[in-house]
């Protein structure tokens, strides 16, 4: 019977296919609304209540859009609504989250460096925290500080590189960083859900039932899916930045954040002004460019101090000592700490490699029982570690690795097929 660890591996990587794949439905249609809205145009010609209109052309066929600010005169039979990308996203993302670093929570969550805390209490602050910042931004929101807009983004931007300095003092880099794009995806989810919603269901409702809609509704909707517009580029980059050590393993990964939401603003107001037919705002590149090169500055701090926390004489917790225990662990850590160590140690000596991929440490007992699951599937059962073989680990050598894992999981044995 085909064990956990595979069953396991197999469900992330399907929950992440669905997570992307929804991420891109919704970014595509926020993406292409904001661009529909700044370029509509006036014609005189329009319905009445119409604000503006607009021809595109795609696939072969001619499509003739109009806007009403409020609602048209008449709803029509079929309408559309624009909702579950976002909510598919959201739970989506969540569950993903979930899986890899509350199950994965060991390895991926909780650095003991910075934060003596369990496991459980890391995972209760994780939940708690992706509320808070919808909480707080919703207070504002509503309060006078919605008719000053500028102002808004500004306390927006302040929250957010907030609690991504909060997040850094707890969780790991990848952590730091995952985190911080959730707790900003679970507010522009949340605009979706308890704003731009329940706005567009009042005034269809109004209209229905013979009302003339408050325009108001239709204006705090938008002004929440602004916000959302400039959010989606940050976002996407803190999702992916977990892949990059460079990103997330440094202490400063917070202000490569803050760095990064900025430069959402930059590309943002150059295609935003550009649809609405303001002109090519080419400063905004030059802008974003020197952000980036911010970002890329502070990302070297690794090379000059290192942040890693020598391991060899921390207490393993009771997941890892069952593998430190199990028949083969001696034979692991002559086979792990020589085939990958040359790029996963806290000073790499594999030319072009500066910084451990993905932070993940194969050198100690620590370092090689934390990540045993990984071990045993990417240099165990498949050969995806190490790249293309690179430090040429023997077909026996990843029998002992699967022998080890199997022996401390209480598995069956399992013979690998020889290439």
């Amino acid at each position: 019977m085909t064990e956990f660890a595979i069953i396991w591996d197999w469900i992330g990587f399907a929950v992440r296919w669905v997570h992307v794949i929804t991420a891109i439905a919704w970014i595509g249609s926020s993406f292409y609304f904001i661009a529909l809205d700044l370029g509509l145009r006036k014609s005189p010609h329009l319905p009445p209540g119409a604000h503006g209109e607009e021809w595109q052309v795609h696939g072969g066929g001619f499509y003739h859009i109009q806007k009403y600010l409020v609602a048209p005169e008449n709803m029509p039979d079929h309408l559309i609504w624009f909702k579950w990308e976002s909510y598919s996203t959201w739970l989506s993302g969540a569950a993903l989250l979930m899986i890899v670093y509350w199950v994965g929570g060991e390895l991926f969550l909780i650095d003991p460096a910075k934060a003596d805390l369990a496991l459980w209490q890391g995972i209760i602050i994780s939940a708690l925290s992706l509320s808070v910042g919808w909480l707080v931004y919703d207070f504002l929101c509503k309060s006078p500080l919605g008719e000053r807009p500028t102002l808004l983004m500004l306390l927006l931007f302040g929250l957010l590189v907030v609690m991504g300095y909060g997040y850094n003092q707890i969780f790991t880099g990848r952590a730091t960083m995952l985190h911080l794009g959730a707790f900003t995806a679970t507010i522009m989810t949340a605009n979706v859900f308890f704003i731009i919603m329940p706005n567009q269901r009042i005034v269809v409702k109004d209209l229905q039932e013979g009302r003339k809609p408050d325009p108001k509704y239709g204006k705090i909707a938008k002004l929440r899916s602004t916000h959302n517009n400039y959010l989606t580029l940050p976002v996407i980059f803190l999702m992916l930045s977990t892949h990059y050590p460079l990103a997330f393993a440094t202490e400063y990964n917070w202000l490569i954040a803050a760095l990064i939401f900025l430069m959402g603003v930059t590309i943002r107001h150059f295609f935003n002004t550009m649809h609405s037919g303001g002109g090519m705002k080419w400063w905004t590149w030059a802008v974003t460019a020197m952000l980036f090169i911010g970002v890329m500055w502070l990302s070297t701090a690794p090379l000059w101090q290192s942040s890693y926390e020598a391991s060899e004489s921390r207490t393993l917790s009771p997941a890892q000592q069952k593998f430190a225990d199990a028949a083969g662990f001696d034979q692991v850590m002559n086979i792990v700490p020589g085939r990958c160590a040359m790029c996963h140690a806290r000073e790499p000596g594999y030319e072009g490699i500066h910084r451990a991929p993905k932070d993940l440490l194969l050198e100690t007992p620590d370092d090689v029982t934390r990540a045993a699951r990984q071990i045993y599937l990417q240099a165990g059962l498949t050969q995806a570690m190490p790249p293309v073989n690179v430090s040429f680990m023997e077909p026996e050598e990843r029998q002992a690795i699967v022998d080890w894992y199997r022996a401390a999981t209480g598995l069956e044995p399992r013979k690998l097929a020889v290439n």
